[in-house]
């Protein structure tokens, strides 16, 4: 009986972590460039009452066995990149990537990071940088009387100056890639960083080649968050937490039976 007690409440701490990936999941459904969680869920051991194979007599075995499983866990939380849905904004510092690849950043303290989120800015220093002000690696600076910056497919980045009518090229983006994408560690801000399940960084990648996205101006890519999906996954993990409850009821009820045996 003590069994079930502690097998249903693994089964409730195992649905409550899925509702906290769920909830993260819709509370970043408009997050830009957001990848979207899913929790994934394994067996705990078993306790063998009766080994399956064993003699039954000298000539039959026991076909079957018994096992009795003491729950289940959270075996991992895997991000699903899947591509989101484009919005076109106009923005000319908005920019997407149609297929596989990460955007190349400069982290404040000089490491690289990762990322799928195309709204870039410019900072005090004509500098294309990210919302949070780390700068595209390589960086890109546009010149000084920009009045439009053009970003090709290819990733080559252009300024047209006042008063001029040619433009100019001033740097171009490069892209990343990863053997397992869904390896990568999450460190909020729409930032990847690489570990050793990801693999090492394919960095320096141009847009268009080599396996990678072509790169959309004006348009950013949206979080794959479906929230249809999200809403039935949270009903589900609700109902099975409900019911992993009931099974902790049960238990006591019958704990308390048994006890009430003999007074």
């Amino acid at each position: 009986m003590i069994r079930s007690l502690w097998t249903a409440a693994s089964g409730m701490q195992g649905q409550q972590k899925s509702i906290d990936v769920v909830a993260n999941n819709l509370a970043n459904v408009n997050t830009t460039g957001f990848k979207r969680s899913r929790a994934d869920f394994q067996d705990l051991i078993y306790q063998n009452l009766k080994t399956t194979g064993s003699p039954a007599t000298n000539t039959t075995q026991v076909p079957t066995g018994i096992q009795i499983g003491l729950g289940s866990r959270l075996a991992s939380v895997t991000k699903i990149f899947t591509p989101g849905d484009f919005t076109q904004t106009g923005n000319e510092l908005d920019i997407a990537i149609e297929g596989d690849g990460f955007f190349q950043i400069t982290l404040p303290d000089g490491t690289p990071g990762y990322s799928k989120s195309g709204a870039f800015k410019l900072d005090s220093n004509r500098q294309i940088v990210t919302a949070d002000g780390n700068p595209l690696d390589p960086p890109i600076v546009t010149l000084p009387a920009t009045t439009k910056i053009n970003i090709g497919s290819d990733g080559i980045v252009s300024v047209q100056v006042a008063g001029q009518n040619a433009t100019t090229q001033v740097g171009n983006i490069q892209l990343a890639t990863f053997a397992n994408p869904s390896g990568l560690s999450s460190q909020g801000k729409n930032i990847y960083l690489p570990t050793d399940a990801s693999g090492t960084a394919t960095t320096g990648l141009t847009p268009g080649t080599t396996g990678t996205g072509t790169i959309s101006q004006g348009i950013l890519e949206m979080s794959n968050v479906n929230v249809a999906e999200e809403m039935v996954n949270m009903i589900i993990g609700q109902r099975a937490y409900e019911i992993n409850s009931k099974a902790v009821t049960a238990s006591d009820e019958m704990l308390q039976t048994a006890n009430n045996l003999k007074r």
